[in-house]
Parts: structure tokens; sequence; C-alpha cells
């Protein structure tokens, strides 16, 4: 099950559940209360685009901002027309866990899916 965003001014990030909860405990873990989850889109990384993801508690001028199940994702302006349509999930196994970027933009990701073309 995916949680859809709630705000219909930017239509850019879906989470789903189990993304959406280690966010939540990533938040609550580092005591962040302002701000919340940044995704964005760096130049670099084997195909040319890297995906970036950090807590933020500032929120800028020209940042896109929604909710999703509670929790503010922020996204700057020029990696929204990256991220446009894109899907975080989060995939845990017996070892350990990490962020899956499932982006329909993408023309071509690299093996390690931290980078891609558009």
């Amino acid at each position: 099950m995916e949680t859809k965003e709630t705000d219909s001014s930017m239509e850019t990030v879906t989470l789903t559940d189990a993304a959406l909860n280690e966010v939540k405990r990533l938040l609550d873990l580092q005591g962040i209360t302002e701000g919340g989850l940044r995704l964005g889109v760096k130049g670099g990384g084997c195909s040319g685009l890297s995906y970036t993801i950090n807590f933020d508690e500032k929120i800028g001028e020209f940042d896109a901002v929604t909710e999703v199940g509670g929790v503010k994702v922020i996204v700057d302006s020029k990696s929204a027309i990256y991220l446009q349509g894109m899907t975080l999930d989060f995939q845990k196994d017996l070892v350990s866990g990490a962020f899956k970027f499932v982006n329909p933009n993408a023309t071509k990701t690299c093996g390690c899916g931290e980078s891609f073309s558009a």
C-alpha cells in the first residue's frame, strides 16, 4: 500500500508505507520537530545524476513542501522536475535497510540504484 501526498500543488513524490514509517522513526530518533525530509538531485554518480536524501529543519524560499502522512517532504525547485512522479520506498532485510528511489523519469540507472540519467 502506498501513501500519497496530500498537497495538490506539488505532485512530485509518493512514499510507500515502509518509507514513511522509517522516515518517521528517523525524525523521532534525531529529535527533528521542524522541517522534514529533503529529497533532491545533484550532478554526479556513474549515470550523471545522483539522488540526495537528508533531514532538514530549514525550508527555503524556492522549496516545494508537501505533507505525506504527517511528514513534510521538501524538494527544491531544480530537483522537482527530475523527481516528478517518483516513489520513495524502504526495503529491509536481515542485515540492513535502505531507501530505494523508483523514478519513472530515469532513462538509465546504475547498478547501485543511486544515480540515473533523465
